[in-house]
């Protein structure tokens, strides 16, 4: 049973993909690759006469990176500039330097605008040519080709739709309570279990002195994942620091988003 579930836990992190830096090196804020793929891909799908077939974000070469303000989550990127990688069949309907000049535009203004992420680039490569301006969208493929195990995919959904800890549900007291003021901040649809692990975590330290809190949630429709962030952050702060004897920060994961 152990086996199965570690091999479930890593399925689910392939599945999320990178995590990414959003905002900037003091933001303290970080998003899965694959929710920031879903808010470009509808971007994409605006974008006549073009299917996508694969969608990337990761580091851009060469670009220095930052230190973050506060520890960051487990594997994730460190603050920097970004670059979009995105395979996709054109029609022939239009010209080909045209409808890539506008897919480009959109996947950068998406990643700026819709999500505050510091995307420098948007290479593109066509794989395909069709004749005709009829196209079907349909949603990038965020990570890996490979499709998850059958027991993998069950537990996926299952783990990002967890409860999230309150005082009255698995974990209550101090914590609980920082769920509470998270779930509490406008914007914030729920708090997620992205790692299969706690949507709230509080790790204490000595070297440097100090006390790391991190939440994961999902970020509901209308609002903007950065500022949703931003006002957790600051919230779970201010809550953590009525009792606190030590320096506290908080890392806010945003693992869905509905912008």
């Amino acid at each position: 049973m152990e086996s199965e579930a570690w091999a479930q836990a890593a399925q689910l992190r392939l599945d999320l993909g990178r995590l990414l830096p959003l905002g900037g090196p003091g933001d303290g804020t970080w998003i899965t690759e694959q929710a920031a793929v879903g808010v470009l891909g509808r971007a994409a799908a605006a974008v006549p006469g073009v299917r996508l077939e694969s969608l990337r974000i990761g580091p851009a070469p060469l670009e220095p990176v930052s230190e973050p303000a506060v520890r960051p989550p487990a594997s994730a990127l460190p603050p920097g500039p970004l670059r979009i990688e995105a395979a996709f069949a054109s029609s022939l309907g239009r010209p080909l330097p045209e409808t890539a000049a506008q897919l480009r535009s959109a996947l950068l203004d998406a990643a700026a605008e819709r999500l505050g992420l510091a995307t420098v680039t948007a290479d593109l490569r066509v794989t395909d040519l069709q004749l005709g301006s009829e196209t079907v969208v349909r949603p990038p493929i965020a990570t890996r080709a490979t499709e998850p195990a059958p027991d993998a995919a069950a537990a996926a959904p299952a783990a990002r739709s967890l409860p999230p800890e309150t005082g009255t549900r698995p974990t209550p007291g101090p914590v609980g309570e920082l769920a509470d003021v998270a779930t509490a901040v406008p914007g914030v649809a729920r708090l997620t279990a992205a790692w299969g692990s706690r949507p709230v975590k509080v790790q204490d330290f000595d070297d440097p002195p100090g006390r790391h809190i991190e939440v994961h949630l999902a970020v509901a429709a209308g609002h903007h994942p950065l500022d949703v962030a931003l006002g957790v952050r600051a919230a779970v702060a201010h809550a953590a620091a009525t009792d606190a004897t030590r320096p506290i920060a908080v890392a806010v994961l945003v693992a869905e988003t509905a912008a």
